[in-house]
């Protein structure tokens, strides 16, 4: 393998940006030298969009975990520096709904614990015979997955027996709508036990992404090791591009580097096609891990002639942004805009979002106001988007305005919207308003417009009342899943009770179908934390790995935390990270150097 050859910041004309020049260096490839042109001072790469990635000031080309090419090397190397663009800001909890976007906008399986995980293809790539039309906004039922949902799960083999028995319709439409049902509703395991009853008993001839979608469930529900258990049994013919992109998808889903890089290299060693879906996982993953290995993705999206995505477009816009760079981020913008696609409602929401943190307010509300436009009476996806973001900006007299609009519509979706816009502006009673006014429309809507208010409750800290709603929502019959879990965890964490929190948490992680949140164990680590309360700060890190909740910086942060406020020193905690192959960022090396400071020298504990 060459040197890595390095690149030297050079000033674009009539720009302060620095623009990158590829690290990548390719055996036996013309690329390392030919794709930079030099024209005039100015240099192009990747569709005009890496020349706005520029390495950190931090970066040395001395750094030993740099020493080769990253995505062209038969192995990548999965030992990352220090995590650059990473940054912890509480005012982006005002901003907490922009990381999910509108519900007709997205994949049914886009939850909180990552958003970003399916795109607009699907983990599938939106073609697959199980998984179908997946971009559906309307509630769909049929009965075989009625018959599912229904049954316990130790009687569910013999209830698809008895299915199959009478005659019952179990062509692959029938599979499609009801796998579709099970996973909008996050019924992973009935949905894993009924795909694995369906190749036992070879009910339809299995296709390759048959066996992919059974690979998604185990990941989901077993974790890597026993998804790659389970890929080895697919026949060889049938592992294909869909199974290994699945694969790659779950790794970058679980921050999992080493494993997503080495299923990457397994991708280009069989010669697969690497696709935008593949490219946009790898984005995703270094965007949160490590922002210097963008550059090489972009790099190999160049070599192999892949067109940047709206979402490709949104990863790099997010990236600048964590990195503070308002500058880069218009400049993405500007390159999209030039390429002839226009900017979506998500990366509208985006440019909000930062300038705002960023202290632009002109701009933000320039941006609302071309997400407005002249006619929002008639676009009610843009209302639906305006509600929350004028809420996180404050600005109460226009969620009241956008609210009056949507009345007459009496779209669902748009009352979830203003629960929640209301419930971020603290007007507890117009939240409650918008509910009831919703009950009389609709008399059936499911559990997560209870959960919208009852998480309204939580975060205004009125237990009470959240208490109340809480015994309403179980009469009512509302299915009671990880987003009511996650209300009621932080009902009680934020008000005080951290013990009822806890049994709460603690009763929803034995539940066989689905695991607690990630924000609902995070809420108590963290509360946990600022009592400098050890013990049970160390108890949920445990139940967060075995809930499978990996490879992400912030539990460690808060553990570490703990142990600060509790001036306690926390012995072993470097090498402990590093076993895990964590590495720190910025707010995170401080912390270890403030808990340093706990941890005495040898010769004081003599003389004590």
């Amino acid at each position: 393998m060459p040197a890595l050859r390095r690149a030297a910041t050079l000033s674009a004309r009539g720009h302060s940006i620095s623009i990158m020049v590829a690290r990548g260096c390719f055996h036996g490839s013309e690329l390392s030298r030919n794709s930079l042109v030099q024209e005039k001072g100015n240099f192009h790469l990747c569709f005009g969009i890496l020349e706005y990635f520029s390495l950190s000031k931090s970066y040395s080309s001395r750094c030993p975990n740099f020493t080769r090419s990253l995505l062209w090397s038969r192995n990548l190397s999965s030992h990352v520096g220090a995590i650059s663009g990473e940054k912890d800001n509480d005012s982006e909890d005002r901003f907490s709904e922009l990381d999910e976007p509108a519900e007709d906008m997205v994949e049914p399986d886009e939850r909180v614990e990552n958003k970003e995980f399916e795109t607009e293809e699907g983990i599938l790539g939106g073609e697959s015979d199980f998984v179908g039309n997946r971009s559906l906004g309307k509630r769909i039922e049929s009965p075989l997955s009625m018959a599912i949902i229904r049954a316990p799960r130790y009687s569910l083999n013999s209830v698809l027996n008895k299915w199959v028995k009478h005659g019952n319709p179990l062509g692959r439409g029938e599979i499609s709508v009801a796998m579709l049902i099970l996973r909008k509703r996050r019924l992973y395991a009935k949905a894993l036990q009924f795909i694995e009853w369906l190749e036992e008993n070879k009910q339809i001839e299995f296709l390759e992404r048959d066996y992919a979608s059974r690979l998604d469930l185990v990941c989901k529900l077993n974790g890597l090791q026993k998804a790659e258990n389970y890929l080895e049994k697919i026949p060889v013919s049938l592992q294909g591009e869909v199974v290994y992109r699945t694969l790659l998808a779950n790794c970058a889903l679980a921050n999992n580097l080493r494993k997503a890089e080495e299923v990457f290299n397994k991708i280009k060693d069989l010669g697969l096609p690497i696709t935008k879906f593949t490219c946009n996982q790898l984005l995703m993953l270094y965007k949160r891990v490590d922002q210097k290995k963008i550059a090489d993705v972009l790099a190999m999206m160049e070599k192999e002639n892949i067109k940047p995505c709206l979402l490709t477009y949104r990863l790099l816009i997010d990236a600048k942004c964590r990195a503070s760079d308002i500058s880069g981020m218009e400049q993405i913008i500007d390159t999209m805009k030039a390429k002839g696609l226009k900017p979506d409602l998500t990366i509208q929401g985006m440019a909000v979002k930062y300038y705002s943190l960023a202290g632009l307010n002109e701009k933000a509300e320039a941006v609302l106001k071309e997400i407005e436009g002249d006619h929002v009476e008639e676009n009610h996806v843009a209302r639906k988007v305006l509600l929350p973001l004028y809420a996180a900006l404050g600005k109460a007299d226009d969620v009241g305005r956008i609210w009056e609009i949507c009345k007459s519509s009496q779209r669902l979706d748009e009352y979830l919207a203003a629960i929640k816009a209301w419930g971020k502006l603290g007007n507890v009673e117009k939240a409650e308003e918008v509910f009831e006014d919703m009950i009389k429309v609709w008399t059936k809507v499911s559990a997560k417009h209870y959960v919208a208010l009852l998480n309204v409750y939580a975060s205004n800290k009125l237990q009470s009342k959240g208490k109340d709603f809480a015994k309403r929502m179980s009469d009512d019959g509302c299915h009671i899943g990880p987003p009511t879990w996650d209300a009621l965890v932080k009902l009680y964490a934020e008000a005080g009770e951290l013990e009822k929190a806890d049994s709460i948490l603690q009763k929803a992680s034995q539940c066989t179908e689905d695991r607690p949140l990630f924000m609902s164990y995070m809420a108590l680590l963290e509360k946990y934390s600022k009592r400098g309360d050890i013990h049970n700060a160390e108890k949920i890190f445990q139940r967060l790995r075995q809930a499978r909740y990996v490879g992400r910086l912030k539990p460690y942060q808060y553990l570490l935390q703990a142990y600060i406020n509790a001036k306690k020193p926390a012995y072993g905690f470097r090498g402990r990270m590093k076993a895990d192959n964590m590495f720190p960022n910025k707010a995170m090396i401080a912390l270890l150097k403030a808990a340093d400071a706990l941890i005495k020298p040898q010769s004081s504990d003599l003389l004590d």
